[in-house]
């Protein structure tokens, strides 16, 4: 199995937790960790918060320290804030700092930020220049395919960021426009690929333990980051390593597999969080996990009214195979 090293940090495996916000907070990046996943991402942060001092950020900056491995992301338009605030933070527990360049969310493009920097080639280089020459840590880039279908410039920006100081680019295989619409085209990341000699992280469609595979063969990257595919599933890294490495595809969760994994998931929200966020940050959670099997829409009605973690087990360990779907 290939080996995913970005300047001097080498992963166990190539099989990286992708940043969502509201979804990869420390109790999920753990989970995956237990499940096999070689990184994982922060939420992204702006960096305009951190030089502000903004208390809302310094949660979604924490590190565990059995996380294994994690990235912080930084989000923002301005090369000397974000230079000066990856100089500041690198000395924190981040193998490196990667930088947003694809969040297709309307109030970051509004602000110039995310996948709007894939407008402005320039600036996109200021950027890497700027944070590069601040940092001893790699410093990564994620983009998009393009902003849109007439202007698919990957291959230009991953250029751009590679000859300004990059340790390697992470590419989704849509565009802005696309949000997560269609099919991604992985064509881009092979093209990316052939394009740039730093390592390159496939992102797009990685939701069955067949796919990392597949994307590898197909584009040549170096790593696969799987997004949505890891909601409600931290299995899909354990079931995607045992398929790279003996070709086989392990059968899905069973149902006492998901509560067990749903009642950690929710000890380690409460312990994060606090019992009434926690409680409250699980019902998305519930929903992913629990989507398709037997009386869901029930099961997360009820969740949705549980107001103390004896009502939420209580619940949980209700699920049943036993009923015809209702979801």
């Amino acid at each position: 199995m290939k080996r995913l090293k970005i300047g001097n940090v080498e992963l166990e495996n190539p099989l990286i937790l992708a940043p969502m916000a509201g979804v990869t907070d420390q109790p999920f990046r753990l989970l995956c960790r237990e499940e096999g996943c070689g990184l994982a991402y922060t939420e992204m942060v702006s960096a305009k918060a951190i030089l502000y001092k903004n208390r809302n950020t310094r949660s979604l900056m924490e590190i565990h320290p059995q996380e294994g491995p994690a990235v912080l992301q930084l989000f923002g338009s301005d090369p000397e804030i974000l230079g000066r605030i990856a100089a500041q933070v690198e000395d924190g527990p981040y193998a490196w700092i990667d930088v947003n360049m694809g969040c297709p969310v309307p109030k970051v493009v509004n602000n110039g930020e995310g996948s709007a920097l894939m407008k402005n080639p320039k600036l996109a280089a200021q950027i890497v220049t700027a944070m590069a020459r601040q940092m001893k840590k790699p410093l990564t880039i994620k983009i998009r395919k393009g902003f849109d279908d007439s202007s698919v410039n990957a291959v230009e920006i991953a250029r751009i960021a590679e000859g300004c100081g990059a340790a390697a680019v992470a590419v989704h295989g849509r565009t802005r426009e696309q949000f997560y619409s269609g099919r991604a085209d992985w064509d881009i990341i092979r093209r990316v690929k052939e394009a740039v000699k730093i390592p390159v992280i496939g992102n797009g469609d990685i939701f069955a333990p067949e796919d990392g595979a597949r994307m590898m063969e197909e584009t040549g990257c170096d790593g696969v980051m799987i997004a949505r595919g890891a909601k409600g599933n931290p299995w899909i890294f354990s079931r995607s390593l045992h398929f790279l490495e003996t070709g086989v595809v392990l059968p899905p969760p069973s149902i006492e597999e998901i509560k067990r994994m749903i009642l950690r998931h929710i000890e380690l929200q409460i312990s994060y969080k606090g019992s009434h966020a926690g409680l409250f940050e699980m019902r998305k959670h519930v929903a992913w996990y629990t989507a398709g099997l037997p009386r869901s829409s029930a099961l997360r009605s009820r969740i949705n009214q549980a107001e103390t973690y004896e009502e939420f087990y209580a619940v949980v360990c209700d699920m049943t195979d036993q009923s015809a779907d209702e979801s």
